[in-house]
Order: structure tokens, then C-alpha cells, then sequence
């Protein structure tokens, strides 16, 4: 049975301290929720321009980098699913991102896509598809696996056959490199998630799930209204489908991840009612 993880940057605007934490770890755990996915840069004290990008794009991750979160995630009783880091930091350091990992009992690390990055350029791809089996090795060395999580950049096309995902998925060697499907992100995109989770196959290790649609927050000027992220079950992607596929390729656990949008405005009522859908089909 794939485990049941909340993705740690989903709730950053309220790790304040120590006990808002442990009210969240606990709100997780009650929901049903029996993991959390980590991220690596919320780990530890960031720097300002970290904080203020983050932010400025929507997605506050809040002061939990002052915690202890190993202790907090041991006294939690959650499992840690996966770390989220940058590659850079598996380039210059590998033994440390593979120990961090091993220290919450974990041994998968994700890659969350490339910042200043063209997705576009044919030969960019294909030197971040062999900096990728170059890591994934490395880190294999090291007892961990390495998994790539896509947005919707992948997406671009590099030539007039391919996209950015399609060299990703035929330039890097399985054995080294594998990935954490976000659905959202390609139906956002504009592509078929199911399609791409169907040639994923067994190399989709770990899921992104967030569900799509609207919500009306008053009177409209229009009849237009602008889609965004939704709990499971309240928007219009068709998760049961997905759903399907994703127990098929014999995914390790199903994560969930918003970043706005949440019912009440919270973060932690957002999961709560996510759950509910989660807990009837995991």
C-alpha cells in the first residue's frame, strides 16, 4: 500500500516554532496522513533571497529552517517519505545530501526541476540528462535513489518532435535516475497526465497529486474564471483514472502538494479535507 505523505513546503505559512509544528504534524497524522515529503532548503536557516523569491512567488515557507526537525518528525511518528533538493547541492556534496537523507530514513532524494534553466534548448537537456545519471550514480553509491520531479517547463519543446520530458525520460539510464510524477502541473501544462504516467511505467516512483478547477470567491465580472488548485476531489481532474494507473506502476506513495487556494485559506484545512478523498482510495 503506497504511503500517504503532505509535501513539508504545502504548510509553510504556519511553521512559526516548535509547537505550531507539532499542531500540524499531529493535524497530518489525525487526517490519516502516516508521512511527510521534506525539503531540503526549509531544513535549515535560508538566506533572504531564498525567503523573499519564495514569497514573491506565492509560496511563503514561513521560519521552520530554525527547527529541529528531525526530532520534531520522530516525535511526529510520521515516516519521511523523500528530501527534496537542488542538484547543485548533490554535485558538490554528495555524501552530505545522501547522509541528511539517511538520517530521516529515507533513501530517495528529488530533484525539483532546474531554476535559470532553458527547457527550451535541445542540447540543455541533454547535458542535464547526463549531470542526472551522474548524480543518481553517485547517490546510488551511497545507498540512495534519485528521482526527478517535473513542473510544467518540461513540457517545452526541443525540437519539432519532442518535448523537454521525452529527453528526460529517453536520455537518462533507469538505473541511475528515476521520478516523481506531478500531475497538476502537466494538466496545467496542457498535456495528458495519464498518457504520461502510462510511458512512465515502474520508473514513477513517487506521485504528485493535487486536483484542478475554480472556486468562486464573489461576484463575478465575468463568466470567465481563472483555475487553480483545489482540494482532491473538489476540482475536475479525473484522479480516479490516475488513481488507477499510479497503483498499476506500483508507486511508493502518493504526496500531496498545493500551494494557494486552500479552503478557509489554510493550509491545514486544505489537507484535512484532501484526506477524505485520500483515505476512500488509498
Amino acid at each position: 500500500m503506497a504511503k500517504k505523505a503532505v509535501q513539508q513546503f504545502m504548510l509553510g505559512s504556519v511553521l512559526k516554532n516548535e509547537n505550531a509544528v507539532r499542531e500540524t504534524l499531529s493535524a497530518m497524522k489525525a487526517a490519516g496522513y502516516d508521512s511527510i515529503e521534506l525539503c531540503g532548503f526549509m531544513l535549515h536557516p535560508m538566506g533572504f533571497l531564498i525567503r523573499m523569491l519564495t514569497k514573491a512567488a506565492g509560496m511563503p515557507v514561513g521560519s521552520g529552517g530554525n527547527l529541529d526537525w528531525e526530532k520534531l518528525v520522530r516525535e511526529s511518528g510520521l515516516n519521511v517519505v523523500s528530501v527534496h533538493q537542488d542538484l547543485g547541492s548533490i554535485e558538490r556534496d554528495t555524501k552530505a545530501v545522501a547522509e541528511e537523507a539517511k538520517r530521516f530514513g529515507t533513501d530517495m532524494v528529488v530533484i525539483t526541476g532546474m531554476y535559470r534553466f532553458d527547457y527550451g534548448s535541445e542540447e540543455a537537456v541533454r547535458e542535464l540528462s547526463r549531470r542526472l545519471d551522474a548524480a543518481g550514480k553517485a547517490l546510488g553509491e551511497q545507498g540512495i535513489r534519485l528521482l526527478y520531479h517535473n513542473h510544467n517547463c518540461e513540457l517545452r519543446k526541443v525540437n519539432a518532435d519532442k518535448c523537454a520530458y521525452d529527453l528526460l525520460l529517453e536520455e537518462t539510464d533507469s538505473d541511475y535516475v528515476n521520478f516523481e510524477f506531478d500531475s497538476y502541473w502537466f494538466t496545467e501544462g496542457g498535456a495528458d497526465a495519464k498518457l504520461w504516467m502510462r510511458r512512465l511505467g515502474s520508473r514513477m516512483k513517487l506521485w504528485h497529486i493535487n486536483d484542478r478547477g475554480t472556486r468562486m470567491t464573489g461576484s463575478a465580472m465575468t463568466p470567465i474564471l481563472k483555475t487553480d488548485s483545489m482540494e482532491l476531489g473538489t476540482g475536475n481532474m479525473d484522479l480516479e483514472g490516475m488513481t488507477e494507473i499510479a497503483k498499476e506502476n506500483g508507486i511508493e506513495a502518493v504526496i500531496l502538494e498545493s500551494h494557494r487556494n486552500w479552503v478557509d485559506h489554510s493550509p491545514v484545512a486544505s489537507l484535512e479535507l484532501s484526506s477524505k478523498w485520500l483515505n476512500g482510495h488509498f
